[in-house]
């Protein structure tokens, strides 16, 4: 008998919450059911702390249930103060919106919208449409503020001031699920463990005012073994958009996982078969890296592309050394495993042609587009530091020129800022 989804989101770590348990395992396992998670739009992008919920409708599309992606135009005006010991910063509606479109396009990479087999959703549609009489008469009295006030979201807040406006996020979300549950027949609300007072919210009013039944599962906010936030480092968030987190950076942010998040990192982050990701408890030193690697290019490839996630794992390997991989660890990933190609056809930043390297090009110009530095001053301002190297040669002018002579017999040309910063530029 095949697993369903709800087996899997307990093998694979994603179970913390759920109401009703029985009844849920029973519809998951049964039928094909429409599910939501709401998505905040208070940035341009996502970061890693999202991806639990992001691949946990992955998982509920690949087993023939319905997703829906809710992205908040309309709450994320007012602000949820789960989890903030300070109000959340007001943002324009304008900001709100543009937001909410850049985040239709990252969630696509993740699942597939066509022909109606997820839907993505802005809760401004209905929201911001309300009569605030109508919703006050018609939601509002069946809300107990006692019951509000008891809710961890609220509880936390209250010593430093919970102010009228974030008072309303719960009726919101749980008028989004109300509207769901009667529009789309959305019947199932996920998310992180700091929503369940809200998730419960919405059960009960939909309750209340249909007389039908509605489930929520929550699951865990994942920290690191060392109790670190996830996708925080000393250069800041991990972002999902490649604009702002590259895809060699972020494919550094996988393999550098503390030894004993592996495994359950593997669980969590990619599509392996569970019965390979459970091999990691087995290893040790040169394969326990191996695994490392195996992470960060199938983590990379799910949230950028194979061509990003092999061009990140090529650089990677030329910079730190070959990971020829053992052919018998993890067979159903995709990373290549036979050591590295001789023909590389993409960087993180794209290939820079021939011609363009025959005049020479200025050090600052090269840094900038490379990424490596945001601007020419501060390029030039590295080199009086003694920051920006070339080929592993520290940069002595700004005067400098990079010109095909910089090569070597790859037709690369190694740049790096600072001890951990690097790019290697492949020039055809």
């Amino acid at each position: 008998m095949a697993k369903s989804v709800y087996d899997l989101f307990c093998e694979r770590g994603f179970m913390e919450q759920v109401t009703d348990e029985p009844q849920v395992r029973d519809i998951l396992g049964k039928s094909s059911v429409t599910c939501y998670i709401g998505f905040d739009p208070t940035a341009t992008s996502l970061h890693i702390g999202s991806l639990v919920p992001i691949m946990s409708l992955a998982h509920m599309q690949r087993h023939g249930h319905r997703p829906i992606a809710l992205v908040g135009g309309g709450t994320g005006l007012i602000g949820d103060p789960s989890g903030k010991t300070e109000m959340r910063q007001i943002l324009t509606k304008e900001q709100i919106d543009f937001n909410a479109e850049c985040l239709q396009k990252q969630l696509s990479n993740y699942i597939d919208f066509d022909g109606g087999k997820a839907l993505l959703l802005n809760n401004a549609d209905w929201l911001t449409a309300l009569n605030y009489i109508e919703f006050l008469r018609d939601i509002g009295r069946h809300f107990s503020v006692n019951r509000m006030l008891a809710a961890e979201s609220y509880k936390m807040r209250l010593e430093k001031g919970l102010n009228f406006i974030e008072f309303n996020y719960m009726l919101l979300q749980a008028y989004d699920f109300l509207y769901l549950f009667d529009n789309y027949d959305c019947i199932i609300q996920m998310g992180g463990n700091d929503q369940w007072g809200n998730m419960v919210a919405g059960i009960e009013l939909i309750r209340r005012i249909c007389g039908k039944s509605a489930y929520c599962m929550t699951f865990p906010l994942i920290t690191t073994s060392s109790g670190h936030k996830m996708g925080k480092t000393e250069k800041g968030t991990v972002w999902l958009d490649a604009e702002l987190t590259s895809p060699y950076d972020y494919y550094q942010y996988w393999i550098n996982t503390e030894d004993a998040d592996v495994e359950r990192f593997l669980a969590l982050f990619t599509f392996l078969p569970i019965e390979e990701v459970k091999q990691v408890r087995t290893l040790s030193d040169e394969k326990l890296n191996m695994a490392k690697a195996v992470l960060a290019f199938e983590a990379t490839k799910i949230t950028h592309s194979e061509e990003d996630a092999i061009a990140a794992w090529e650089a990677s390997s030329r910079l730190f050394g070959s990971r020829t991989l053992d052919k018998n660890l993890f067979s159903s990933s995709t990373i290549p495993r036979t050591g590295i190609k001789g023909d590389v056809s993409a960087t993180p930043s794209g290939v820079k042609g021939r011609q363009e390297f025959v005049s020479g090009i200025p050090v600052p110009d090269l840094f900038r587009e490379t990424a490596l530095c945001a601007s020419r001053s501060e390029a030039k301002r590295l080199i009086e530091q003694g920051g920006l190297y070339v080929n592993d040669v520290q940069v002595r002018s700004a005067d400098e020129r990079i010109g095909l002579n910089a090569m070597n017999d790859r037709g690369e040309i190694h740049l790096r800022k600072g001890k951990k910063k690097h790019f290697i530029v492949f020039v055809k």
